[in-house]
């Protein structure tokens, strides 16, 4: 009952919307540079991970080296796709 009692104004949902994309598009640069930043990291971890495996010998070096060196390569190509996607 006491719900009833207040007049309830209906929003605009475009508005809404467009705030929501403006937002998004305003930390996707940031996002991109935290994207490139773990690609950073995670490309100086395989270096020493797979310069490890190549000093005691390990016969599967390449294979190790080709799955960290392609894990950098997709963060940044997705980021790089992402903008392109978007339009930003």
């Amino acid at each position: 009952m006491l719900l009833a009692a207040f007049p309830v104004f209906p929003q605009d949902g475009n508005a809404g919307i467009a705030e929501a994309t403006n937002r998004v598009r305003s930390y996707f640069d940031t996002g991109c540079d935290l994207m490139y930043a773990i690609g950073a990291v995670v490309g100086i971890i395989g270096a020493i991970k797979v310069f490890n495996k190549w000093n005691a010998g390990e016969p599967d070096t390449n294979k190790v080296a080709a799955a960290w060196f392609g894990s950098c390569i997709f963060l940044v190509v997705v980021a790089t796709v992402l903008k392109s996607f978007f339009g930003i």
